[in-house]
């Protein structure tokens, strides 16, 4: 039988970035990057063919289990750690990677291996046991809510209680009794919505995230994101498990996102955020405010002069725009993921001009850098991306471009509205040819319900008219000529 698990560590790795197809985007480069000798934590990734055969069975085979058991043996050995031991534990994040990228579209896990005794040596190994409870209660959480399927707000709910009684500002404030208790809650939580207890066995656990990420290629959010980007449905996920280090550590300790350049604007400057006593989630989550990437030289300097080394030697290596995860554990920096960073058009066109000026790609590549639905983009006007405002909702990105106008909700309105000077836009639950002349008159078009290829998509993308359809939350009243979405209501002429 082939292959379907591969190992990384040590500054050796059974993987290259050419084996995407097999490893996915982030297994590929963690191995690359190990073979690179940029530091990695240890880990293996289970190959993405396995992914469709568990959702065409519904079950794995024992040739696998016993092929990643063999793996997390030669990775306690490397590590000198052991799953659920009671004086040593090793603890391991399970993350997803496709092998064209879908940034949050599945699932991750972190933390996982802890457990009632676990906890009490991870507290005495660190001298922290803030730092303990504060993984533990994170871990329940995740794989909760990931796993067993228990909603994430519940947690949330007894979180945001915790810090109200305690009188703490955000996650961070909150002290090891507080912790520990809301440990307790999370874990009862669980038992009242599950009828079953949290599962103790770290090699359960192992085997409920991988599962867990396999079924997320099936969720909506990840099925619409491939639907959008015209990604095969046969693809499946890659699953890795790689050794935890820990941003949360204290002050010394920290994590962050970053990309070699502005992905925004194409400057060749580092880019990006980060938390100092954090775990990745905190980042991307946006339940604290990150600190700006150039921030880190004063306040972790060792870490941050690796980290430009790095980033740089990366990007040469792959000769593009890399976006960076990494951790920082007590002073020590390690890279937990790169890939080719996500750009706007105006930042590839400029990336791709200075790259070819810098020597890295020549004139060919750099034209193929830039897809053909860029540069359609770069003729649009675009909403100015130094502002921050607060999203009403989301929806799909039918037809490309920035407008601003006065809501209307049906084709005659918006004709008559248009033609006295006003600038308007068509709200809709979905358009019909009959719509036709409205979507003529209007500056943009909003529909509640279609996809990519409905009526209004292929309409507005005709006339380059911004569209945005399938925006789902959104509720279309047209007796009261207004629509709501999320507490707030827009009405006619708004």
């Amino acid at each position: 039988m082939p292959q379907s698990v591969f190992f990384f560590g040590n500054g050796k790795a059974e993987g290259t970035r050419d084996m995407t197809s097999v490893l996915g985007g982030k297994g590929a480069n963690l191995a690359e990057m190990t073979n690179l000798g940029v530091p990695v934590p240890s880990g293996f990734t289970i190959a993405c063919s396995e992914c469709i055969d568990y959702l065409n069975s519904g079950k794995y085979s024992d040739r696998l289990r016993a092929e990643v058991e063999g793996n997390v043996a030669r990775l306690e050995k490397e590590t000198g750690k052991k799953l659920g031991d009671p004086r040593n534990p090793l603890l391991v994040s399970v993350r997803s990677g496709a092998p064209i990228s879908m940034p949050g579209m599945m699932e991750t896990i972190l933390n996982l291996g802890l457990n009632d005794r676990a906890v009490l040596a991870l507290a005495e190994q660190s001298k922290n046991p803030r730092f303990a409870y504060d993984s533990y209660r994170r871990f329940i959480q995740m794989y909760s809510s990931v796993v067993l399927g228990v909603s994430g707000h519940d947690f949330e709910h007894l979180l945001k209680a915790k810090r109200m009684t305690a009188g703490a500002a955000t996650d961070a404030d909150l002290g090891e009794n507080d912790l520990r208790n809301l440990t307790e809650e999370y874990k009862a939580l669980v038992r009242n919505r599950t009828g079953a207890d949290f599962p103790r066995d770290p090699i359960v656990q192992l085997w409920g995230a991988i599962e867990a990420v396999w079924r997320s290629w099936t969720l909506k959010k990840a099925k619409d994101y491939r639907k959008v980007n015209n990604i095969p449905e046969d693809l499946g996920t890659a699953v890795s498990v790689v050794s935890m280090v820990f941003g949360n550590l204290g002050e010394d300790s920290g994590t962050g996102v970053a990309f070699t350049r502005n992905p925004s604007t194409g400057e060749k400057r580092f880019y990006g955020e980060f938390l100092l006593n954090a775990q990745g989630e905190d980042v991307v989550a946006g339940t604290r405010d990150p600190l700006d990437i150039d921030e880190m030289a004063e306040k972790l300097p060792d870490a941050y002069k690796e980290l430009i080394g790095t980033q740089e030697r990366l990007e040469r290596h792959y000769s593009d725009m890399q976006d960076l995860e990494f951790t920082v554990e007590r002073g020590k920096l390690y890279l937990l993921q790169t890939r080719t960073g996500k750009r706007t058009a105006a930042a590839a066109v400029r990336i791709a001009r200075d790259m070819v000026n810098e020597g890295l790609i020549d004139r060919v590549k750099a034209v193929l850098r830039v897809p053909a639905a860029h540069l359609d983009q770069l003729l649009h006007p675009i909403i100015d991306p130094s502002i921050r405002a607060t999203p009403l909702t989301v929806g799909l990105p039918a037809s490309p471009g920035a407008a601003s106008g006065r809501a209307v909700f049906d084709p005659d309105t918006a004709q008559q509205r248009a033609q006295a000077g006003e600038n308007v836009i068509l709200v809709r639950d979905e358009t019909t040819p009959e719509d036709f002349h409205g979507i003529v008159a209007a500056r943009a078009v909003l529909t509640a319900r279609g996809g990519m290829t409905s009526h209004a998509a292929v309409v507005a993308r005709g006339m380059g008219k911004c569209a945005i359809v399938g925006a789902k939350d959104i509720h279309v009243d047209l007796e009261r000529r207004s629509f709501s979405v999320n507490g707030k209501e827009i009405v006619e002429g708004e």
